[in-house]
């Protein structure tokens, strides 16, 4: 059969229309013609009873420029048994700027509908299909249990009698069609109107002028395909409610000293009850790096696909056949259970030992299963990494791969011997091949619950992967192992953040289109219907921190354009680069800074540079030589000093850039430091302006480009909607990037995106955001009211609007007041802590607000055991809260 597409696109000289039709793994490409610029076609050959899937694309003589949004593709049905030729018309399609509302998080769960994909409806007064007409339009705004509906002015659309309205189909996700018999409006022109039928009954009509199509002369056997501009009715933007906690945080009766996705099971269904829409937890993947409770920090995985053993579901699990070992197991799983605190330790090692009994017991028959052999051969590329590794790691006693005797990398003879059952290889892994098909079925279970329920389970992508983790290992090449990635001075920290996590070769990952996020992303989709990209800044730039660093102060920007010494000298500071480049240690800093032990480290620590300063002795001028002069220190005097040589080695007024030995970069914050107050005034004020030139203008545009070489691709591999933590050092460009992306933001009033305010006005909160109080990185809102009472009187003053002296603590109204206000803000997503909900109530809330925090960034080594201190069964019984948030929720408009 013939198929001629026709599309209206604006171009330049040079450039032309490309159609991309996809067929199984390959995309066939033709190019189209045009005689004005503007209006361009292509005809092709289909086969019969096919579905052609296609989009355009924009090419001049150096390849593409851009190509149509790639999450909603044009869909045609053909049947050459009933219509020899197809004559179609496209609108091109862009990212919509509501584009979160053909997310996986809309489509599926909250506005998810049963059918979808069904044949297209032909409607028909003669009983024939000689000439048809198709319609079809994208309609975002239909809930669960909504049809489409179309209406005009000609006999076969219904004359406008309401009661003649055609039903449409939805092919895919928002897009709907119809077929029509076109004998009766050949050559004419025909008024039509689209209007939602909802399940109860109810007629919204679209909010447009009628539309008008100029139906041409048609011939027998031809079929014309109209996509319409979308169609927009009067309803209000979907605004939705939602909690964020940790999984290993929930406590149920039936846990095992940690949450687990059984648990996660049951906190859906109180997110449900309380006519909330979304879940919100932290990252799940494994973290068995030492064994110790130090693996408790959840952004520091050994794998970016593997779950973490922690959170098997014992419950699901076939019982212990052994009586003796199951009783031991139960009284184990009581005591843990009873913990106020998780001991990640004896949790992790019992529910290992556990499963290891079970996997003796239970593999042989279950390798034999179907589910077990798909599961393998899906996942095998980094299944048999990941349980490599792991072998090697328990059998070397350290994740430090560069340590172990052998198997640097992972041989392809050995990953292949691994992949056979009955080999020596697979018998030593197979144990780790078992306990991630548990996890992976126990999550996909979870998401499949969660969406029955119409709620949105929403995950967390880290930024980083640990240098002693699989991908490192196997993959080297997309690392940069000899960097740290951290995050400058804020709030948290005033040292910065050393995350440890090595930076990404960004240059060999785009290289390959980005192959190895685009993996993660859509293993991911797996498991959630949104996520958050933790640290979005580090897609723009990174703070890459020299290896020999311990805080974030030494680190720069990367990628960023350094500064060179003739530009510098341009700002009116002569720039001398070895006092600039160099600490800055003087009599007068040392007695500042150690007061009277200055002397004890100059006898001990230093050497004399020139007249004026003195210089580190080589065995201590880096933080990480000093760090290890201190190892196992834990007298308070003792790391004081450490601290104070610390401090010394990051007194530089530039650093020098990581790649180019002549380019430079202004030290961060280092206006709180001696060598900025060495300067003299009209120095300061130079510098000051270079400084502000740099960190707030000079990268703009730069980061931009270098975003947009990233984001988009991994923004379009999913249909998750995509939430972005853009916390902290935030550059202009960001927003930039976010809006044309249509990526939701993270705002927290506490916290405000301009520094003209003090606290952020929820009002003018954009619609496409996260709003929140607290983050697991924050106080929760009771820890915020009590740590600066003069704060908490600024904002009870000027945000709550109230006279007199704040009260402490924080009341349970009061909390209820500020959540109030939170939920009737503008942001699509309002997400609340649990801790934060219960503040509302004073007899639930824990006694101790302090006891509730999650994480401290400004330590490093900060132990992550907060646990609910009610039960998942106890929480579902709570009904005077229960009541009073499903009542908020109601009042502000979000369901």
């Amino acid at each position: 059969m013939t198929i001629t597409f026709n599309i209206q696109y604006s171009t330049r000289p040079g450039e032309n229309l490309v159609l991309n039709v996809l067929v199984a793994d390959t995309v066939m490409q033709a190019s189209m013609n045009t005689t004005d610029g503007y209006n361009w076609t292509t005809t092709l050959q289909a086969q019969a009873s096919s579905k052609l899937e296609y989009y355009y694309s924009l090419e001049n003589a150096n390849g593409e420029i851009r190509r149509e949004w790639q999450l909603e593709r044009h869909t045609l049905q053909v049947c050459a048994k009933k219509t020899a030729r197809y004559t179609v018309y496209d609108t091109w399609i862009d990212i919509p700027w509501n584009a979160y509302m053909y997310s996986s998080a809309l489509t599926d769960c909250i506005a998810a509908r049963a059918e979808r994909g069904g044949a297209i409806p032909f409607v028909t007064k003669s009983k024939t299909r000689n000439k048809v007409v198709m319609l079809r339009v994208h309609a975002t705004q239909l809930r669960a249990g909504d049809t489409l509906y179309v209406l005009g002015g000609a006999e076969i659309l219904g004359e406008w009698k309401k009661a003649n309205a055609i039903a449409m189909t939805e092919l895919q996700p928002n897009e709907w069609a119809v077929e029509i018999d076109a004998s009766g409006i050949s050559g004419t022109t025909v008024e039509l109107k689209f209007l939602i039928i909802t399940k109860d009954g109810h007629e919204i009509w679209e909010e447009s002028m009628n539309r008008t199509i100029a139906v041409p002369v048609m011939k027998a056997g031809e079929e014309i395909v109209y996509s319409l501009q979308e169609a927009r009715f009067p309803l209000p933007d979907t605004r939705v409610a939602g909690t964020v906690i940790p999984i290993f945080s929930l406590r149920s009766e039936g846990s095992f000293g940690v949450g687990d996705f059984g648990d996660l099971k049951m906190m859906v269904d109180w997110v449900a009850k309380t006519s909330q829409r979304v879940l919100q937890i932290l990252p799940i993947y494994d973290t068995t790096i030492t064994h110790t409770w130090q693996d408790s920090y959840p952004y520091n995985s050994i794998s970016i696909y593997a779950l973490h053993p922690q959170y098997a579901d014992l419950r699901q699990l076939p019982a212990l056949k052994d009586k003796a070992r199951a009783k031991y197991y139960a009284e184990k799983q009581k005591a843990l259970n009873a913990l106020m605190q998780i001991d990640y330790e004896a949790v992790n090692e019992a529910k290992i030992a556990y499963l290891q009994e079970l996997y003796a017991q239970e593999f042989a028959k279950v390798a034999k299963t179907k589910e077990f052999k798909d599961f393998f051969a899906d996942n095998k590329e980094w299944l048999v990494p990941y349980a490599a590794f792991c072998y090697y790691r328990d059998l070397y006693g350290t994740a430090t791969f560069s340590l172990w005797p052998d198997h640097k990398e992972l041989p392809q003879a050995e990953r292949e011997a691994m992949s056979k059952e009955g080999t020596k290889e697979y018998k030593n892994v197979a144990f780790w091949y078992y306990v991630q098909f548990i996890l992976d079925a126990q999550m996909r279970s979870a998401h499949d619950y969660a969406r029955s329920k119409r709620v949105i389970l929403k995950g967390d992508i880290p930024i980083g992967i640990s240098r002693d983790g699989v991908e490192a290992w196997v993959e080297p090449r997309y690392f940069n192992l000899n960097g740290q990635a951290g995050a400058p001075p804020d709030a948290f920290s005033v040292n910065g953040q050393n995350w440890g996590f090595p930076t990404y070769n960004w240059d060999a990952m785009i290289a390959d289109g980005c192959s190895w996020w685009v993996r993660r992303f859509k293993k991911m989709s797996e498991y959630f219907d949104a996520y958050r990209i933790d640290h979005v800044l580090g897609f723009f730039r990174i703070w890459e921190i020299p290896i020999d660093a311990v805080h974030g102060l030494l680190g720069q920007f990367s990628p960023a354009l350094g500064m060179s010494a003739e530009e510098i000298n341009s700002y009116g500071l002569w720039f001398n680069e070895d006092r600039y480049t160099t600490p800055f240690i003087t009599d007068w800093t040392l007695q500042r800074i150690f007061g009277e032990e200055a002397e004890m480290v100059k006898e001990n620590y230093l050497e004399r540079l020139d007249d004026e300063r003195y210089k580190m002795r080589p065995q201590y001028n880096t933080q990480r030589k000093i760090e290890a002069a201190f190892k196992g220190v834990t007298d308070e005097k003792a790391l004081n000093l450490r601290d104070g040589l610390y401090a010394l080695v990051s007194d530089v007024l530039f650093v020098r850039d990581h790649k180019n030995p002549n380019l430079f970069h202004p030290r961060i914050g280092v206006q709180m430091d001696f060598i900025y107050e060495s300067l003299w005034d009209c120095d300061k004020a130079n510098f000051n302006r270079l400084y502000n030139d740099y960190f707030y203008r000079r990268n703009n545009q730069f980061w931009y480009e270098e975003a947009m070489k990233k984001l988009p691709r991994l923004a379009e591999c999913t249909r998750m909607l995509v939430c972005a933590e853009d916390l902290g050092m935030v550059p202009d460009c960001v927003s930039w990037v976010m809006d044309q992306l249509r990526v939701l933001s993270l705002e927290i009033q506490s916290m405000p995106k301009s520094d003209k305010v003090t606290f952020g006005y929820l009002q003018a909160n954009p619609y496409r955001s996260v709003c929140t109080i607290s983050t697991h990185d924050m106080s929760t809102l009771r820890q915020w009211w009590d740590e600066d009472y003069a704060r908490t009187q600024h904002y009870y003053n000027s945000m709550l609007c109230y006279h007199g002296d704040a009260p402490h603590p924080l009341s349970g109204d009061l909390a209820k007041q500020i959540i109030d206000w939170h939920l009737d803000c503008p942001s699509m997503l309002c997400l609340l802590s649990l801790q934060d909900w219960l503040s509302m109530n004073e007899k639930l809330r824990l006694k101790d607000a302090n006891a509730e925090r999650i994480n401290i960034p400004a330590n490093p080594r900060h132990y992550w055991r907060y646990r609910m201190h009610l039960t998942i069964e106890q929480l579902m019984k709570s009904d005077k809260l229960n009541y009073t948030i499903m009542g908020m929720i109601e009042r502000s408009g979000r369901k």
